[in-house]
């Protein structure tokens, strides 16, 4: 992560970090290893936004049974959690996963508030409607993405009128708890959980991004798999679901992320 400015003064309560040395990984916030006065290990996170949705994520998380580190403190733009570390667990990571995911709601998708994915804002709300919510409140404010071009936006517009809905819609899936953001970057030593954006999804939405970029290795899809294999069909509906996670990068990183949009729309023959 970014990490050239000093490590900052901690809220009020907690001492002075001690020993603070920075941690890479990230590209959005500023982040730092070190110890309290009393020796608690822990690591400190300065976000350009507010960390209190993020602090609700790990909440949701953590009364789920997910792997997470604990909230020592949160101020503003300032997040102080334990350290966390450990052998690696993939297969175990995975089985949490499914058992996180068996956290569901009756057909109710979204989230109670708004909140964010990196810097990108997710919308919060409510909706017994799958294909809707994710069309109306996950893709199409994406879509307003600068770097997106004009030929591409209309494949995605016509795609999500139509060939999304009836591909979704043929599907009746739960409404589940999931991470939000579950790549290998937000996975810590291979069973810890950190940089949330959570809300209530299809749970094929969370594990068509986790094979997204690769990097997490096949013992975790085997642990997850033993506990709740995904239905038929999940392979086919894939790459439409991977398209949220796709534009979230165009949104943030541009246009060398279009080419993966692309390929997506080209395997949903979406034209």
């Amino acid at each position: 992560m970014i990490a050239a400015a000093p490590p900052p003064r901690l809220p009020a309560g907690l001492g002075r970090l001690r020993d603070a040395r920075p941690l890479a990984g990230g590209s959005i916030c500023q982040v730092w290893a070190g110890t309290l006065d009393d020796g608690t290990a822990v690591v400190v996170k300065r976000a350009p936004y507010d960390v209190a949705t993020e602090v609700d994520g790990l909440v949701a998380l953590d009364a789920a049974g997910a792997p997470v580190p604990a909230v020592l403190a949160a101020d503003g733009a300032l997040l102080v959690l334990s350290h966390v570390d450990g052998e690696a667990d993939w297969h175990g990571l995975g089985r949490r996963i499914a058992l996180l995911h068996r956290r569901t709601a009756a057909e109710q998708f979204g989230w109670h508030r708004d909140n964010l994915l990196g810097r990108a804002a997710q919308r919060g709300g409510w909706s017994t409607d799958w294909p809707s919510f994710l069309a109306t409140h996950r893709l199409r404010p994406l879509l307003a993405a600068e770097a997106l071009p004009a030929t591409v936006r209309r494949r995605l517009e016509r795609g999500i009128d139509g060939p999304l809905q009836a591909l979704l819609g043929a599907h009746d899936p739960p409404a589940c708890l999931i991470h939000g953001d579950l790549w290998s970057g937000n996975i810590v030593d291979g069973r810890w959980l950190i940089d949330p954006a959570v809300w209530m999804a299809d749970r094929e939405l969370e594990l068509a991004f986790t094979r997204l970029f690769g990097g997490v290795p096949s013992a975790f899809f085997d642990g997850y798999d033993s506990q709740w294999p995904l239905p038929d069909g999940a392979d086919g509906r894939r790459p439409a679901l991977q398209l949220y996670h796709l534009l979230i990068h165009v949104w943030h990183f541009g246009a060398s992320y279009v080419g993966m949009v692309v390929d997506r729309l080209d395997q949903l023959g979406w034209r």
